[in-house]
Order: structure tokens, then sequence, then C-alpha cells
């Protein structure tokens, strides 16, 4: 099997944190299971480099299927089949293009052709273009209306000062790794007031061993924002345009941003500061209304 560069880019999210988070280790002892000979040590690149060279190296070979089927490996996600066929779903748009899909038949992984490529249409399930969703007017950013701890609530709203302050000085890339940050502290401090919620998503990150939930410090933005969204605290549109913050923000790492030849400009930064914006209005009026619904 042959796949191509997005299908790629997207495999690698699954290994790297989406089904869960592997540090460099656990991703040597991954690959090493498909052939490989590393170690872990000093020198080692970043996650996402190793993990692309090694995709881009078994891509073609009959070790790309293996990868895809220990990946998906129905033994790992005992008690949470919903969560891998999330997974599945998510990864099979992407190997449509590539003419396959993954098909799960109980504790099984196979494939089989993708005959036809059938999408539902954007206006259907009424997600906003790149200009629709800039166009939008939210209210000026309120981080006490969310309703968070006093203190992280200061720390969250000196952030946002400097947000807008990079954004009067055009510095784009500023602006982008303030607006991740900003919006995984708010997620983040969201978790940790609705624990229960949180933890009983069906999106929710589960430690690989004991099965239960991760601690909410070792969430990932991505954990953050899927399970916001399936919980009701981010509707579909902001979670669409907030992974697109999340992949800008991963190039807080100079490699990784030379080796993409990604080079944001203001309406980079203008895409972020408005994907924050728009969380914060969302968070704030679902909170209004578990308020009161009690």
């Amino acid at each position: 099997m042959i796949l191509q560069s997005k299908t790629l880019e997207k495999l690698r999210l699954l290994i790297n944190e989406e089904t869960e988070y592997r540090k460099g280790p656990k991703l040597v002892s991954f690959f090493n299971e498909l052939g490989f000979n590393d170690s872990y040590g000093d020198g080692f690149p970043s996650r996402w480099a190793y993990t692309d060279d090694r995709l881009s190296k078994i891509n073609g070979t009959p070790e790309i299927d293996k990868c895809i089927k220990k990946l998906f490996a129905p033994i790992n996600f005992i008690g949470r089949f919903d969560e891998l066929d999330i997974h599945i779903s998510a990864f099979n748009e992407y190997l449509a293009f590539d003419k396959w899909k993954v098909v799960r038949q109980g504790t099984e992984i196979n494939f089989a052709p993708a005959d036809k490529i059938t999408f539902t249409s954007t206006k259907s399930t009424n997600l906003d273009s790149e200009d629709d969703f800039l166009n939008k007017d939210f209210n000026e950013v309120s981080i006490a209306a969310i309703g968070l701890d006093a203190s992280v609530t200061v720390v969250l709203e000196l952030r946002i000062a400097e947000i807008k302050k990079c954004m009067l000085a055009n510095s784009p890339l500023s602006v982008i790794f303030m607006c991740g940050s900003t919006l995984e502290g708010i997620l983040l401090g969201l978790a940790i007031q609705h624990p229960r919620t949180f933890n009983t998503a069906v999106t929710t990150p589960k430690d690989h061993e004991s099965n239960k939930p991760k601690p909410f410090p070792a969430w990932s933005l991505n954990n953050l924002i899927d399970v916001a969204c399936e919980t009701g605290f981010l509707k579909q549109d902001v979670k669409k345009f907030s992974h697109s913050l999340r992949d800008f923000r991963n190039y807080i790492h100079p490699y990784e941003q030379m080796n993409s030849g990604f080079n944001p400009d203001k309406h980079t930064a203008g895409i972020s500061w408005q994907v924050l914006k728009a969380a914060v209005f969302q968070i704030c009026n679902a909170q209004k209304l578990k308020a009161t619904s009690k």
C-alpha cells in the first residue's frame, strides 16, 4: 500500500498523540516492532520528524499495512471500541484517496478497496468556510466570564492582552503560539472544573495499561479540543479551525517549521485569533446554558 503525503500526516498524528500520547521511547518501541533497530537517547529528533521519517521508509512496503493494523489493534482499545471506530472512520477519510479503507470486523483489522469517495457537503453540516468563519463578529474576549479559577483567569487575561499587542505589532508567529497556549489553558481549566464530564466522554484519552482516563495535565490540545466539542462546550466550526491552530502551534519547533516551509503571515494570525475569540464565546454560552439547566 502506497499512501499519499496527507494520509501519512494523519497517520503520524494518530500514532503520536491521537490514539495515545507516545513519548520518544514509546515511538521507538512502536517502530522497532516493524523491523527498525532504533534506540532513544541524546540527539533524538522531534517526535514529528522521527515518525515522518520512519513512515516514509516503510511506505509502499508490507510494513505500512502492519503499522496500520498495529495502530488500530482492538486489543489496545478494550472497553473503548467506540473510540477506536471514531479513529478508523477519521483515518478512512484520508485513506479513501489512496483507494483503500480500514475495516474492523470484531477483533480483526483488515483492508478493503474504497471504490467511491463520498463526503458530506459542508452545507449540510453547517460548517463555515474559512472566509465565513473569519467574518463572524464575536463579543470582546472575556476570560472572566468563563468562570475558571481566579488565579488562572488572571494569567489568561494577561495573555489575551499580549496577543492584542502582537497583532498590532504584526508578529504572526507570536500570535499563533500565544493563541494556542491560551486555548489550551482555557480548555484545561474547563476540564478541571468539569472532571466527570470530561472523563466520561467517548474521546477521553485513556492510559494504555490501566484503561483509565489520563490525568488532565497529560492531555494534548487535540484531546481537549475533541472532548470539549463532544461535551458541547465547543461547536463543530470552532473544532475544525481549532485543529488548524493546533497544527500551526506545533511549528514552535524550528526544525518542524523549516522542514514544512511554514511561514505564517497576518492572515494565519487572524485565523488563530478568531479561533480563540470564538472558543471563548461558545464556552461562555455553554456555561450559561449548563447553569440555567440545573
